[in-house]
């Protein structure tokens, strides 16, 4: 799951702000909708996902999102 990816197709703007070695450094800005469509659109992901546990899917939001 790429939440990057979520954000942006919610209508949200996904910024990079800047990198420092291989470490990326991103805003993300939108209206309340947008947000509440990024919500809706996560929650969604989260409860069609595979069936690993909550910790699994966490550090693998974090892995992705720092990636990307």
């Amino acid at each position: 799951m790429n939440i990057l990816k979520l954000a942006g197709d919610a209508g949200m703007l996904v910024v990079l702000d800047g990198r420092i070695g291989c470490t990326e450094y991103r805003s993300v800005h939108g209206t309340l909708d947008a947000f509440q469509r990024f919500v809706q659109a996560l929650e969604s992901a989260l409860t069609n996902g595979d069936e690993s546990g909550g910790s699994e899917r966490r550090r693998d939001l974090c892995a992705e999102s720092s990636s990307s």
